[in-house]
Parts: structure tokens; C-alpha cells; sequence
């Protein structure tokens, strides 16, 4: 079993799949769920009924997954290893040219990649035999076999995953009718609700455990596609694509990681909403893939700071951090700096709702989209496009970038910032196009307001408030005119992300 911890590690339980073609099947919808337990609970009695009466019911659906790579050769690059000959000619006499170790000897060559195993779990949606579970269950692999919970296992005939929601299908064929769950509308999980997690945690059999809903909308950065569920239901390795019930027996979400220190269960641990997770796999099943309308913009929240900043009347919508080129928002008009405020008729709470509107929304249709630019509102209309298949990776990273000291800097005493000319020197050292507009974060003093918002040596800006800067008069101009007791908006680029920060 495969595993890697972020952050304050948020632990994954990896494995590997492939995409195969797969006849259509709808899922159960919400209104079907079955109602399990009517009465209210008074006494602990009548809980620890509730709970025996969901296990029994969901068990029978939740089943084991195990995810194979066969072995194969890599190309390795040599050249990097030093040695000396003494040492060269030892290891030479030991290995000979075995191909496993590749470029032991610095020459480059082949690499043996033996065989893997992975394990995690699933939960059966539909009784001809489909099952949902995560994408890093089956990602990748060459053969994937399902542990049914009367201990038959059944090799899959495919599976079909979507990485940036980390959801996955398996269609299996028993010879018969499988013992189902249904998944609830998630939308109605309150924080506080009881829920059970089921699935096979290291291996040793299926599990179940309680809790409740902890939060709801939560979005720790591992996935692009994200609004967990959290709950302190033990959650653990192997527990990976199982699903999260509520006490009338239904799925209220797919377990898909937890947040932890030790790699264990430590009482946070996220499961995808079902809501969710029914559009992805409908789709999965009708078309092997995931179909996604895409705007071609970066988002960020908007803090308190940034509102007041942009003198936005209300504490909604979503802040455009960064536009890419020849995509639907570019040939709209959008600009960095724009806060969407409604997309069609749908009024926009913050950037997770504005994702899951666009990308469920159908491609090859304009849509009135109404932004607020600079103070005023206008209308923009945007033509929606089919996410293509590389236009993000499913997981994505800032990358941290250090600069070189140009001859010409200026210093903000009062900000903490140190700020050069972004030549065409500092840009081929930053890996950034020469034409780059904005200037450099040379050094940022501690417990300054430049330290407090997180700037960083190598950050460029780009705008102070609304007003761009390209050369340390511009950037003086601006803060000068800037109101400093309300706080200082910057717009910055990082590698290739973007963020609007303010300095108090």
C-alpha cells in the first residue's frame, strides 16, 4: 500500500488504473434513499440501535478493492553520480550489468520497476455491479480486483476515474444482483449530524466507526476539485473510497483522505460530497471521462482585507487572481483584479461555487456574467468551452522562487519591503518571460506588514490596488497615493500563481 503525507499531513492512501470503455448505468438518485431509522433517539440505547441497524444495512455494500502494476523498465539518465574508479569497478564486480540498478554506475540505461500492490476500498451503487471509489485507488493500475463482503473476489472488467475530483468507477459482474447502497442528497448534511465510516483501514477487514459532521466546505489543497465534508469519524490508510453514512443508511460522501501527523487517524479526515460524486461518476459511466466547462481563470478567496480594499458592498463572489491566454474569460474580457459576482442567473457565494456552476454548465453557450471592476459593476458575456483534457494537473503546487540582487533597488521602511527593477537578467533567473510586467521582492524585513502577509524574496508585483507597476517610481507613485489606513492591496505573481495580498 502506497501513502505520502502534505502539508501537516494530509495522508492519501495511493494506488494506481487505467480508462476502459463502459456501458451506461444511471445511479441511484437521492429521492430513492431509503429511510432506515424513523423514530427519534432518546437514550444511548436507542443510538447504539441506530448504529447496529445502519451496519447491518451498509455492510453488505462495502467491499475491498486491491489496484496491480505489473513490473516494467524505465529509461534512466546517468552522468550525475561521481565516483571514483576503485569505487566504480567494486560495484561493477558486485552488480555486473544487472539492468534493475540502471544508473548505479552513472552510465544511464534501464531501471526494473518491480511489481505493486495498493489496497482500499469501495461501495457497491448499483446492483448490476458498479462501484465508486477514489481516483488513487485504481489510477494507473494493470489489474484491479474487488473483495465482495460475502469474501468473493471478482476481477474488474474496467474502471474510469476523474483525478481532479479524485472519484472512480468499477464495473464489476457478479452473476447476479449485489446488495446496493443509495446516495442521499449531501446538500442536507448539517454540521453535528451522526455519520458512520465503513471500509477496510490497513487491511484488516471491513470497519466500521462514528462521528459526526465536523464542517462542511472544506478545501485543505489536495485535490482541484474540493468541498469535504469533515468529520471525526476514524478515518484511516485503506479506508480510501469507502463511503460516509448518515443514520438512514446512505451515502452522504466517498472517504478519501485524512489530515494527520502521525499517518494515522488523528480526528480530522475529509469524504467527498455525494453530490458531487453522483455527477462525476454519472459521467464516468455514460462517457469513461469527466466533461467540464472551464472559464481559464485562477480564483482566491476574499478575505475581509481584500473586500474593504476593493470597496466590495458585500462579503461574496469570486476574486480572478489570474487569467490564461486564449480561454473563454480571456476572449470575454475578464480581467486579474475582477471579482465575479454572477454567472447566468446564479448568484456567486465565493470561488467554489462559481467552479461548480461553469464546469456544470453545457459548453458551446454564452452566458451573461456580471463582474465588478475597479468599483462598478458591468456585464460581460462569456462563451463556455470543454475543459481541455491538460489544462491543469489534478494536483498543483506554488513553487518558490528565490532572486538575485539587481544594482537598482528601493526600500519601504514603513512596509518591510525592499523592491528591484524586474530586468531581463532577474526574469531569466526567476524563470519567468522577459515581457513580465511588475517589479521584485528583493527582501522582506521580519514582523513587518510585508512578513505578516506572507511576501517573499522573488515575488513580483505587479499592481498596487488598481494601478499597475512597472519600474520603482511607479510602484513609489502608487503606494504614496495608496491609503495606507484601510491596508495596501498588491497584486503578486509566485511561479505561476497569483494572489492578492494586503499590507497593514
Amino acid at each position: 500500500m502506497k501513502s505520502w503525507s502534505r502539508g501537516i499531513g494530509l495522508l492519501l492512501t495511493l494506488a494506481a488504473g487505467i480508462t476502459l470503455g463502459i456501458a451506461a448505468v444511471a445511479l441511484s438518485q437521492p429521492q430513492s434513499a431509503t429511510k432506515l431509522v424513523a423514530a427519534p433517539l432518546h437514550t444511548p440505547s436507542d443510538l447504539s440501535l441506530a448504529f447496529r441497524t445502519v451496519s447491518e444495512h451498509a455492510l453488505p455494500a462495502v467491499v475491498s478493492i486491491t489496484s496491480e502494476t505489473e513490473s516494467h523498465r524505465v529509461e534512466v539518465k546517468g552522468g550525475n553520480r561521481q565516483m571514483s574508479p576503485q569505487q566504480q569497478q567494486f560495484l561493477e564486480e558486485l552488480f555486473g550489468n544487472d539492468p534493475r540498478f540502471g544508473d548505479m554506475f552513472g552510465q544511464g540505461g534501464e531501471r526494473y520497476i518491480p511489481p505493486q500492490q495498493g489496497t482500499g476500498s469501495g461501495v457497491i451503487v448499483d446492483s448490476s455491479g458498479i462501484v465508486l471509489t477514489n481516483s488513487h485507488v485504481v489510477e494507473g493500475a494493470d489489474r484491479v480486483t474487488v473483495t465482495l463482503s460475502d469474501g468473493r473476489e471478482i476481477v474488474a472488467d474496467s474502471w474510469n476515474y476523474d483525478p481532479r475530483s479524485d472519484v472512480a468507477i468499477v464495473r464489476i459482474e457478479a452473476g447476479g444482483p449485489l446488495p446496493s447502497l443509495a446516495l442521499a442528497d449531501s446538500d442536507g448534511t448539517q454540521v453535528g449530524d451522526w455519520v458512520l465510516a465503513l471500509g477496510n483501514p490497513f487491511n484488516v477487514g471491513t470497519t466500521v466507526t462514528a462521528g459526526i459532521v465536523s464542517a462542511r466546505g472544506r478545501g485543505p489543497g489536495i485535490n482541484e476539485r474540493e468541498d469535504y465534508i469533515q468529520t471525526d469519524a476514524a478515518i484511516n490508510p485503506g479506508n480510501s473510497g469507502g463511503p460516509l453514512v448518515d443514520l438512514d443508511g446512505n451515502i452522504v460522501g466517498i472517504n478519501t483522505a485524512i489530515s494527520s501527523r502521525s499517518g494515522g487517524y488523528d480526528g480530522i479526515g475529509f469524504a467527498i460530497p455525494s453530490n458531487m460524486v453522483h455527477w462525476v461518476a454519472d459521467q464516468l459511466i455514460e462517457n469513461g471521462e469527466v466533461r467540464r466547462s472551464y472559464l481559464g481563470v485562477q480564483l482566491q478567496p476574499i478575505t475581509e482585507d481584500i473586500r474593504e480594499s476593493l470597496g466590495l458592498s458585500r462579503n461574496s463572489g469570486a476574486l480572478v487572481n489570474k487569467l490564461f491566454p486564449d480561454t473563454p474569460a480571456a476572449e470575454a474580457g475578464i480581467q486579474v483584479g475582477d471579482v465575479i459576482l454572477k454567472f447566468g442567473k446564479d448568484t456567486i457565494a465565493d470561488q467554489s461555487e462559481l467552479v461548480d456552476v461553469v464546469e456544470k454548465s453545457p459548453a458551446g453557450k454564452a452566458y451573461p456574467v456580471t463582474i465588478q471592476r475597479s468599483g462598478k459593476e458591468m456585464v460581460v458575456d462569456v462563451k463556455l468551452e470543454l475543459m481541455p483534457s491538460d489544462y491543469t494537473p489534478a494536483l498543483q503546487r506554488l513553487k518558490k522562487e528565490e532572486s538575485n540582487k539587481s544594482d537598482s533597488s528601493k526600500e519601504v521602511g514603513s512596509l518591510g519591503l525592499e523592491i528591484s527593477n524586474l530586468t531581463p537578467n532577474l526574469a531569466e533567473n526567476l524563470g519567468i518571460p522577459e515581457d513580465t510586467q511588475g517589479v521584485v521582492v528583493r527582501g522582506v524585513k521580519d514582523n513587518s506588514p510585508a512578513a505578516r502577509a506572507s511576501l517573499q524574496p522573488g515575488d513580483i508585483v505587479q499592481r498596487v490596488g488598481q494601478t499597475p507597476v512597472n519600474s520603482l517610481e511607479e510602484f513609489g507613485d502608487a503606494i504614496e497615493k495608496a491609503n495606507s489606513e484601510k491596508g495596501i492591496l498588491l497584486y503578486i505573481r509566485r511561479g505561476d500563481s497569483g494572489a492578492f495580498v494586503v499590507l497593514k
